[in-house]
């Protein structure tokens, strides 16, 4: 899912990235289609929606929200309650399954913007940045 924009050369550069969300999970807060800016390796906080690698499938990148910070890693949980594909399903994430840390939320333009005024909407709709929320693990 992430893609490699920039690599730490050693000299203290930002790693930064895109990851695409693909599935329901974070409904409300990320839809399919919307594209994060990443840190890899940036400091996570309860809050913090983080791309991590499935514990089951470590081929497999997902996107959640680090709810509580727990032995051994992290309790992740989706926004969608109806999806279930998070630590109630699988349990804590290892702290080194934790890929990166999202910044910003990219939503791309789902129709052509005719008008400025349709335009301008868009861009205020579509750079949102990712502050962290404050939730309770189960």
């Amino acid at each position: 899912m992430p893609e490699r924009v920039d690599e730490q050369d050693g000299r203290g550069l930002l790693r930064i990235g895109l990851a695409e969300v693909y599935n329901p999970s974070m409904e409300p807060t990320l839809v399919p289609g919307d594209l994060l800016v990443v840190r890899y390796g940036g400091e996570v906080r309860p809050g913090h929606v983080v791309v991590v690698r499935h514990p089951f499938q470590h081929d497999l990148l997902i996107v959640k929200r680090a709810v509580a910070r727990r032995a051994g890693g992290w309790w992740v949980r989706g926004d969608n309650p109806s999806v279930r594909n998070d630590s109630r399903e699988f349990g804590v994430v290892p702290d080194e399954l934790v890929v990166a840390r999202a910044w910003v939320r990219l939503r791309p333009p789902r129709l052509v913007q005719r008008t400025p005024g349709a335009l301008l909407a868009w861009v205020f709709s579509s750079v949102r940045p990712l502050p962290a929320r404050r939730l309770r693990a189960r």
